[in-house]
């Protein structure tokens, strides 16, 4: 996008693989034209109950299934065609439950975030909120960051922090970080889809 400022909102594509909470939420952020950002695409690795909000809202789905093809690199490159063919600014994992591969990273580098309901580098993987209060832990949280090769490894974006009651259970946990979660997703995609539009893409807040 170089460094000149370019009309319209920043373009998101969603990846997501359930319910679609975010998204939903996102969806809503973007009917406001002040917002800054559109999302243009969402693209599922499995049929998925969030994909009926894109549907309801007018925003083209595409569903790339991994066992459609014969190995890892090849479904990297199919969901990176799904992707690319909306041009996006910015593309948010929202629930989506996949490593990316090489080849989709190299194709949109510096452009690609996700959210993880804990406060990175504590507890990473699919069972963070299990882990932390396996672990003890007092406090908990949400994290958006940029998306690089590892596990929940790439660089912090924003944290939202959430106490552990002495209440709590998973689930009970599980709903008030999300609580938190959505809100500050909403706040870094608007902030970073001001800086698309002005300094193009790449890593920054």
């Amino acid at each position: 996008m170089g460094g000149t400022e370019r009309l319209g909102p920043a373009r998101l594509v969603v990846l997501i693989s359930g319910t679609g909470s975010n998204l939903a939420a996102l969806l809503r952020a973007c009917q406001d034209p002040g917002y800054g950002a559109q999302v243009v695409g969402v693209v599922a690795d499995r049929p998925c109950a969030g994909l009926a909000h894109a549907e309801a809202a007018g925003v083209p789905t595409a569903v790339v299934l991994p066992r459609d093809y014969p190995e890892r690199a090849v479904w990297d490159e199919a969901l990176a065609r799904a992707v690319a063919v909306h041009e996006p600014d910015l593309v948010v994992c929202a629930g989506f439950m996949r490593l990316l591969g090489t080849g989709f990273l190299n194709r949109f580098p510096g452009r690609i975030i996700n959210t993880h309901p804990s406060l990175l580098p504590d507890f990473p993987g699919a069972h963070a909120v299990r882990d932390a209060l396996a672990a003890g832990a007092r406090r908990a949280g949400a994290t958006v960051f940029w998306v690089d090769e590892g596990v929940d490894t790439g660089a912090i974006i924003a944290q939202v922090e959430v106490e552990v009651l002495e209440s709590d259970d998973e689930d009970a946990l599980t709903e008030r970080i999300k609580a938190a979660e959505t809100p500050q997703l909403i706040d870094v995609v608007a902030r970073l889809a001001r800086r698309s539009r002005t300094e193009g893409s790449g890593k920054g807040a």
